[in-house]
């Protein structure tokens, strides 16, 4: 793959600076010394939050989550931070979820669920669930889910699973979400050494969070492309890098929803790479990319679809 054409030059400098303290190959590294190295990298790219940002961390129901507010919203978003189901927590994306607010309006719950390997699938799942449950009791205001990555995964999870159990889901806004596609084919194939994140990292994450390294089959509350109905999902925008493995399965998912009669929009952000939110204050094209998602989540809360 031609990277040097597809990637430009604001988007190589955010490489390289990710690169210096988090580099792509973990090899070596044990699971502490891996989440310092990202703890660390995230850091280097934290914007203040917007001054007018209150946040609290407290308990939903024993889920440890962080609340953004800026005035009296009345609408909730449900945020899973990404990191491969390994590393991340409430302060890697804290700047993330404070801009959302900020750009919104609405209240953001940052959920931080259990990582892996110390706890195995569905720890995470039963996490995100848990803290969602009870932020609808808690606000009772209507929720849309979000989540980058990992985190992407992890929102499409509780969209299926919250059919017929809760209701009040408006939308989703997935962005670059690993959804469990084929590791055999397209985009897993044509970008499997892209910048940031390789097709092998991948592979092994989905061994580390299974139980005994066994990946499960058919189960959607692990990989969601793994379900069988897609019908019922809430209306759902999904935004891929170009220049990362995972970007079809956002193609994949949406065109699934599609066909069996929901609403779901496909985003492909041209030359960009997996992990581009932290590089929305330095690279023009991810701060465009910010900018949509943060309106997309915005039009869901207000039940509007943007994309007719």
């Amino acid at each position: 793959m031609e990277y040097d054409t597809l990637i430009d030059a604001q988007t190589w400098e955010f490489i390289r600076r990710t690169r210096e303290i988090y580099p792509d190959d973990a090899t070596g590294r044990t699971i502490e010394e891996e989440r310092a190295a990202y703890d660390a990298m995230c850091a280097e790219f934290r914007a203040a939050r917007p001054e007018m940002i209150e946040a609290q961390d407290v308990s939903a129901n024993g889920v440890p989550v962080r609340v953004y507010c800026a005035g009296g919203p009345t609408r909730t978003v449900m945020y899973f931070h990404g990191g491969g189901f390994v590393v991340g927590g409430l302060d890697s994306h804290d700047d993330v979820c404070a801009e959302i607010c900020a750009q919104t309006g609405y209240r953001v719950v940052s959920v931080d669920y259990r990582l892996a390997p110390e706890h195995k699938h569905p720890a995470a799942f039963d996490d995100a669930y848990a803290a969602t449950c009870w932020a609808e009791t808690e606000f009772s205001a209507p929720i849309v889910l979000a989540g980058d990555s990992a985190g992407g995964n992890l929102a499409a999870a509780v969209a299926g699973h919250a059919r017929g159990r809760l209701s009040c889901i408006l939308g989703q806004v997935l962005i670059y979400p690993g959804l469990g596609g084929d590791v055999d084919a397209g985009s897993y194939i044509t970008h499997a050494e892209a910048p940031l994140l390789q097709r092998a990292y991948v592979i092994n994450n989905a061994g580390v969070r299974a139980a005994d390294g066994t990946v499960p089959e058919g189960d959607p509350t692990y990989a969601p492309l793994a379900d069988s109905d897609f019908a019922n999902l809430p209306p759902t925008i999904v935004f891929s890098a170009e220049c990362d493995p995972l970007c079809d399965d956002g193609q994949v998912y949406c065109d699934r929803i599609l066909a069996a009669g929901g609403k779901a929009h496909w985003i492909c952000e041209q030359g960009l790479v997996h992990g581009y939110l932290r590089a929305r204050t330095t690279v023009a094209r991810a701060r465009d990319s910010f900018e949509r998602i943060s309106l997309a989540i915005e039009a869901l809360g207000q039940d509007i679809w943007p994309y007719d």
